[in-house]
């Protein structure tokens, strides 16, 4: 994985955390569980808010879907 692939991430993401709030992470918590990922394969370098931003949005449609 690397960080263009937004959806990918946000439903591992989910599937790891299912009752985690995606809304109650700090950008850098979420950053640093990106990169703790299995198969995430991507530099810190490549990460932006933008890009943290769609992550936190998709997991938050998955967590949104759950209820």
């Amino acid at each position: 994985m690397k960080w263009v692939d937004v959806q990918v991430i946000a439903e591992t993401l989910f599937d790891q955390k299912p009752s985690l709030d995606p809304m109650t992470l700090r950008f850098t918590d979420l950053r640093d569980k990106v990169m703790a990922l299995d198969g995430f394969e991507d530099t810190v370098e490549h990460c932006n808010e933008r890009v943290l931003e769609a992550i936190q949005m998709a997991w938050l449609e998955e967590f949104q879907d759950e209820d």
